[in-house]
């Protein structure tokens, strides 16, 4: 009985920091649902993890500290079902992928996808079914470094989905020409398929979408339409100049980088001016078909042997081309493909990293999430799960839920993660 007694303050305060937490998630203004029968997911923090990616999304300033308390999104889910290949039913509506085109007007406006993966298995999972809608089609590219057991994974999720294939695989290097050449992989691939798309998207493992496929598309034809879209510098480059060898850097008209190039080993072919921007693009069909044919194309790709992140030069070089499909000779950098925090911009773009900065690139942290969600893009990059999980479980829940809110056709009960429990002025 004494060591009850000895005990029973210590589980007082126990219970009035659980109280504390859940009441403090429970935001005043979230939308009351019908009750639930309590379950244990409910327990510790709220319904997890709804309410706590709610204050996160709100920006309360405890949220951050309170998930350290809280337990891990699971993934290992995802895994179960990827760990028994072949009942394709079962994976489909086991991950919740969906199988109806959501409206009439997304169903006749097709995309196409390049994601270009090597790690971090669930985050692709989840990354692919927030982007996978059955008109669309989807070229996968797994780096010939990743594991033999990955590539078996990825291979028995793809062998269940006819828009889906993977790609011929080759090793890709930083810097080099490798990731250029694994997107003109699957280009090839893609204009031979028998799948007809509108435009073609390159992703890769450490992206996710911020907007569903119809404000994608919504998007695109809004200013875009049968216009390529290739963010980059409003001049071209100088090649006789020297150009800092670090990460882009803003300038005071906006976000104007510098090419990681301090000059060129051999003169570009054709007479072309080499113009610098963005990795990512969103490319007509029939610009795809101009490159995979058109002798100045196939002459830079061979020039860009010769110099770092090629990707970074080819595509918006010859998207300056006057008689290039869908070319857009003025563009500067804009067109809203990617949020991205860079050190450099601290201050001005954006208010710093909740995460860590790689190669002065922000992964995000949990406190990026009101800044992710605000942002006008179609994706952000980077995330890293296996360094907090819980951020991408938060945007993918979110992500879902205004999909299925836009449907136009009747939800499939698969489509739906587990019952919601978000504030839903976050989801407008």
């Amino acid at each position: 009985m004494s060591q009850l007694r000895a005990t029973k303050p210590g589980l007082l305060v126990c219970v009035a920091i659980c109280i504390f937490i859940f009441l403090y998630l429970r935001s005043p203004d979230l939308e009351e649902e019908d009750e639930a029968p309590t379950s244990p997911e409910a327990v510790e923090c709220g319904f997890y993890p709804d309410e706590l990616c709610s204050a996160l999304f709100q920006g309360k300033e405890a949220a951050p500290q309170i998930a350290k308390f809280c337990k891990n999104p699971q993934t290992t889910g995802i895994f179960a079902y990827l760990r028994t290949p072949g009942n394709c039913s079962r994976i489909s509506q086991g991950l919740h992928f969906i199988t109806r085109p959501l409206s009439a007007e997304e169903g006749n406006f097709s995309l196409a996808y390049i994601i270009t993966i090597h790690k971090e298995l669930a985050m692709f999972v989840q990354l692919l079914r927030a982007i996978y809608a059955p008109q669309n089609v989807y070229c996968i590219h797994v780096d010939e470094k990743a594991s033999k057991k990955y590539k078996t994974v990825v291979q028995s999720l793809v062998d269940c989905f006819k828009n889906i294939f993977i790609s011929k695989r080759q090793k890709v290097v930083h810097a080099g020409l490798t990731r250029l050449q694994a997107d003109i992989n699957c280009m090839k691939d893609l204009v031979h398929s028998k799948f007809q798309w509108n435009y073609v998207i390159n992703l890769c493992g450490q992206d996710f979408p911020i907007k569903t496929n119809k404000e994608i598309i919504h998007h695109i034809r809004s200013k875009w339409n049968d216009k390529n879209i290739t963010p980059r510098v409003i001049h071209p480059l100088n090649i006789k100049s020297e150009a800092s060898q670090n990460h882009p850097e803003p300038s005071p008209e906006g976000n104007v980088y510098i090419s990681p190039n301090k000059k060129f080993k051999h003169k570009p072919p054709h007479n072309l001016t080499i113009y610098f921007g963005s990795a990512y693009y969103i490319l007509t069909r029939k610009f795809v078909e101009f490159i995979l044919t058109d002798i100045r194309a196939k002459d830079m790709l061979q020039w860009s042997k010769h110099i770092l992140n090629p990707e970074q030069h080819y595509w918006v070089t010859l998207n300056q081309l006057k008689d290039a499909p869908g070319a857009m000779p003025d563009a500067g950098w804009e067109g809203n493909i990617r949020a991205m925090k860079r050190r450099a911009e601290e201050g001005s773009v954006h208010d710093g990293c909740r995460g860590h900065y790689i190669q002065d690139t922000c992964v995000y942290g949990l406190g990026d999430l009101p800044w992710i969600i605000k942002s006008p893009s179609l994706f952000a990059s980077k995330f890293e799960p296996s360094s907090d999980p819980l951020v991408v479980t938060c945007l993918e829940r979110r992500h879902r839920l205004q999909t299925l809110r836009q449907a136009e056709v009747p939800v499939e009960p698969h489509w739906s993660f587990q019952e919601t429990r978000f504030n839903m002025k976050l989801t407008h």
